[in-house]
Order: C-alpha cells, then sequence, then structure tokens
C-alpha cells in the first residue's frame, strides 16, 4: 500500500496523509534523464518503488538507469520510451524544461489517459530565468490539463526543490513541497511518493495554486544568486492542529 511506502521511507514525514488501499504503484518519470528526473528515480526506487525512466530515445533512458546503477535497490529501474513508459505506469511524473512542455504532452496523449500526472514543470524562459514569467494560461500544470483532457488527472508538485538536492546521498531534506490538484485522492497519493522520497507534501490547494508554486521557483533562483545560497527552497512553518478542514 502507498501509505507503507511512505512510512518506510527514511524520515519520511507523517504530514497530511490519508490512508491509501491500492497497491504500490509503477512510477514513470517522463525525461527522466535529467538532473530532478534521476533524483527523483534513485529515492523512489530505493523506498521499493518500480520506476521507469523515459526518454525520447530508449538508448538515453537505458544510458540513465545504467548510471544509477550501485546506487538504488536492485532491479527496481527500467528504462523505456517516453509513450510505452506512459502507458505501463500507474503514475507518470514529468520532468521535462518548460520549452518542452507541451511538445511532449501532445505526443503523449493517448498514452496518459486514465492516469495520474504529476507535472513538474517550472515556466522558465531563459535567459532571465530568475524573473517570473507564467504562461498564458496561469501555470503550466494548468496547460497540462487543459490540452488533456478530463481523462488525465493533473496534479501539481516538486517545483520548489534543487535537482542536485535530490540526487545527493541524504535521505530526508530541508525542503518541503507543494502539492496541488482538484482530486482529493489524487492529490494525497502524490503526498505520499512525496514522503517516499524524503521530503514533506502539503496540501497545497487545486490545480489553480499551482501559479504560486512555479512563480516562487523564479524567486528562489533569484535569493541563490543574490545571497548565495546552494539550492534555496520551502519550510512550511506551524503544525496541523486537528482534523483536515473541508477544501472548500
Amino acid at each position: 500500500m502507498l501509505s507503507n511506502v511512505a512510512a518506510s521511507a527514511p524520515h519520511a514525514p507523517s504530514c497530511r496523509r490519508l490512508p491509501i488501499t491500492d497497491s504500490r504503484p509503477t512510477i514513470a518519470i517522463l525525461g527522466g534523464t535529467g538532473a530532478l528526473g534521476a533524483g527523483l528515480a534513485r529515492r523512489w526506487a530505493n523506498a521499493d518503488l518500480d520506476v521507469i525512466i523515459g526518454s525520447r530515445a530508449h538508448a538515453k533512458a537505458a544510458a540513465a538507469v545504467r548510471s544509477l546503477k550501485g546506487r538504488v535497490s536492485e532491479g527496481r529501474l527500467r528504462a523505456m520510451e517516453n509513450a510505452e513508459a506512459a502507458r505501463a505506469a500507474d503514475v507518470v511524473v514529468l520532468t521535462v524544461p518548460f520549452a518542452h512542455h507541451e511538445t511532449t504532452l501532445a505526443g503523449l496523449a493517448d498514452a496518459l489517459q486514465g492516469k495520474i500526472l504529476v507535472d513538474a514543470t517550472v515556466p522558465l524562459v531563459p535567459p532571465k530565468v530568475n524573473r517570473v514569467q507564467l504562461p498564458p494560461g496561469g501555470s503550466a500544470a494548468k496547460a497540462a490539463q487543459a490540452l488533456l483532457g478530463d481523462g488525465v488527472t493533473v496534479v501539481s508538485a516538486f517545483q520548489n526543490v534543487a535537482a542536485h538536492k535530490l540526487a545527493s546521498e541524504d535521505g530526508a531534506l530541508d525542503c518541503d513541497v507543494l502539492v496541488s490538484g482538484d482530486k482529493r485522492e489524487a492529490r494525497e497519493r502524490v503526498i505520499g511518493l512525496v514522503a517516499a522520497a524524503g521530503l514533506k507534501g502539503w496540501h497545497a490547494g487545486p490545480l489553480d495554486n499551482s501559479v504560486a508554486a512555479e512563480a516562487l521557483t523564479s524567486v528562489l533562483i533569484f535569493m541563490n544568486r543574490h545571497y548565495r545560497i546552494d539550492g534555496a527552497g520551502l519550510r512550511i512553518t506551524g503544525a496541523p492542529a486537528g482534523p483536515e478542514a473541508s477544501d472548500r
């Protein structure tokens, strides 16, 4: 069960997770050959989840799997092309650069139907990546939902975690993750996956709120440069006191 997966992760947070009754999901990371995708793949594989690294080219995905050999639980990683990976997975995570966001999703719309898509995309527009430049639809995650339709459940997460921090060998990271989405069960499933990766996830409201997490990344990049911080992240202060309030 996913709730057990989250509990078994090193230093996993206990905050705001509902029991999940389905079996351990298979996770596909599309664009998983980059630093963010590889970091998530290693952490989830070491939490005893089956992970598929996807890429436009199978050879590139296979090279990413080989690069993680000896650092992950044996047999937990596979390599596939993106479409094959999406079809084989229960939960799909998108970690491509914003410039490839729309074209990647357009080519995978059929393969993603019936899935949860965790969109980690940040709408950075070089060269001024430390300036907030949100897309016309408000956020990359909302654009993904509009493009893919109601057959795909888009959840926004992981925008504010430095990729090199995820790649570190430390178990828990000093960083929180805002999780936004329109369906409660999907959000809670993703919060469980956040915990399995050694981070604390927070239910941050509907997908409309993804605009805040996406915009914050440019703010954090600015702060990294200005204050010479090695990967600034978010921390939510305070602690839940009593039952969760209604989403409405």
